[in-house]
């Protein structure tokens, strides 16, 4: 099992060159299914694990988070980049105090929001946002700096799809600190090449959250460094469940199941993959 530090080196090097994608487990299980595959590393997503737990995405309080993010950087040898919601705070001493508990819990990076949840302002203002990235850049320096650090603006997923504002925040945001900058929502080549464009040569996460016309290739040729799916992969799962369930009480068949992954081959991955574990 790699150490906390040289998951942390992996990471940092993997936002240098190239681009990579970074999909989000939502517990144990498909984390070790995902870094079977051979991902390179994983994030975890608030809204699979608020799914799992019965819960609305935001919901989650921050000790339950801290130890979901524990228990998934645990279970893997890649390293592991923490969805960290709006760091559980409005204040920036708060920001610093929940990034602080986040980097003890051997992550190899976190991300921070700059929405409110407030619905009339969606956005914290642009001094308190840039406040709260500076907040979070000085904890993750104090826990040792080498936790690599996303600052996200969330105005084109909360209702202000202003291109204009993403892009001054972003430059802001990289200019306070950040290492890696993230504006889920954008669409089109337009929003994501000027978004890129303005942080360079910062590397730039994009999100694919559903159905898409860019490939991997498309948006590296973009200049892209790094690709993650937020609860995609869980809600995907999620649709299957759904469509059986639903099939089985309003029809009375069981035809969804074709389409289940056989139990063997689940049992085989997981057998094989303790087995490893138990000798390693």
């Amino acid at each position: 099992m790699p150490t906390i530090a040289e998951k942390r080196q992996t990471f940092r090097r993997l936002h240098e060159r190239g681009c990579f994608v970074i999909p989000n487990p939502y517990d144990i299980g498909t984390a070790r299914y995902l870094q079977g595959l051979g991902f390179k590393a994983l994030a975890t997503t608030s809204a699979g694990f608020a799914f799992s737990r019965g819960l609305p995405d935001g919901a989650v309080p921050r000790a339950a988070m801290l130890a979901h993010i524990a228990e998934i950087v645990a279970a893997t040898e890649v390293p592991v980049n923490a969805d960290y919601e709006d760091g559980y705070a409005d204040d920036p001493a708060g920001v610093a105090e929940s990034v602080r508990l986040c980097c003890e819990t051997g992550v190899a990076g976190l991300s921070i929001e700059d929405s409110s949840g407030n619905p009339a302002e969606p956005l914290y203002p642009f001094d308190l946002a840039l406040a709260r990235v500076r907040a979070a850049r000085m904890a993750i320096d104090k826990a040792g700096g080498d936790v690599v650090f996303t600052a996200r603006s969330e105005g084109f997923f909360c209702g202000r799809p202003d291109l204009a504002e993403t892009v001054r925040r972003l430059k802001a945001y990289a200019d306070a600190g950040a290492d890696c900058l993230y504006a889920p929502g954008l669409k089109s080549r337009v929003e994501i090449a000027a978004v890129i464009a303005a942080v360079t040569p910062k590397p730039v996460n994009i999100l694919i959250g559903g159905p898409s016309e860019f490939s991997v290739g498309d948006l590296e040729k973009l200049g892209a460094r790094r690709i993650s799916v937020g609860g995609a992969l869980a809600r995907a799962a999620w649709g299957g469940f759904v469509r059986v369930a639903k099939e089985i009480t309003e029809q009375g068949r069981f035809d969804g199941f074709a389409d289940a992954t056989p139990g063997a081959d689940l049992n085989r991955f997981f057998a094989a993959d303790f087995k490893e574990r138990a000798t390693s």
